[in-house]
């Protein structure tokens, strides 16, 4: 993301008032649990929501416990010497979120100079709109912060790129998403076992100036 130094001030401000309320994955994955235990959902109260909040509760509880990183994995997160505020935009019914938030918990819990925050997306419009994903407000978008200067050194998101690229193809040929499609989905997703999305974040830690990879 390239911004002018007026655009640049907005954001700043923006991520300035947003951060206070942004939560660890903890307490958020405590909301989700709550939300699911009690027929509820963030974000706009249909029934579609409460089922994939309940859905992704269940998910997340499989990941938390399953996700497994190789030792070269750990020993390339604990090499990072930076220090990096990774706030990322979700909301509990979100099918995406349910595998990746996860892998961002592992990495971040590996290297203290990672710091996991989580917002939801419908209670940040002003911050949302200036990720979106060639237009689209998509999450989980993962926004990476210079930790000392606040500075967006870049961001990530909604997806692996293969997964995005799955997307992208059914949307090309059907128009839109149908619930088969996004069953289909959690079923790669299974069976990458969080892999894609581990590489691609730690990727993002290798690289000396962190840049845009929101097309990933």
């Amino acid at each position: 993301m390239i911004a002018d130094s007026a655009t640049q001030k907005n954001i700043d401000s923006i991520i300035k008032k947003a951060l206070p309320q942004a939560t660890s994955y903890e307490v958020y994955r405590n909301l989700v649990r709550e939300l699911a235990e009690s027929e509820n959902t963030t974000g706009e109260k249909t029934e579609a929501y409460v089922g994939y909040t309940l859905l992704n509760n269940k998910r997340m509880k499989r990941w938390d416990k399953t996700l497994r990183l190789s030792d070269e994995q750990e020993q390339e997160i604990k090499a990072f010497g930076g220090k990096v505020i990774w706030l990322v935009l979700t909301e509990s019914w979100c099918g995406d979120a349910a595998p990746i938030l996860p892998a961002m918990n592992k990495i971040a819990s590996l290297n203290q100079g990672i710091e996991l925050r989580i917002l939801l997306r419908d209670e940040q419009p002003k911050l949302m709109d200036h990720f979106l994903t060639k237009g689209a407000r998509s999450i989980p978008k993962l926004i990476i912060l210079d930790a000392i200067t606040m500075e967006v050194i870049g961001e990530w998101g909604p997806r692996p790129g293969i997964a995005a690229q799955m997307v992208r193809d059914y949307k090309e040929e059907h128009g839109k998403l149908t619930a088969e499609f996004k069953e289909a989905l959690q079923n790669w997703y299974n069976k990458d076992k969080g892999q894609s999305a581990l590489k691609e974040l730690i990727e993002l830690l290798a690289l000396e100036n962190i840049g845009d990879s929101s097309d990933l």
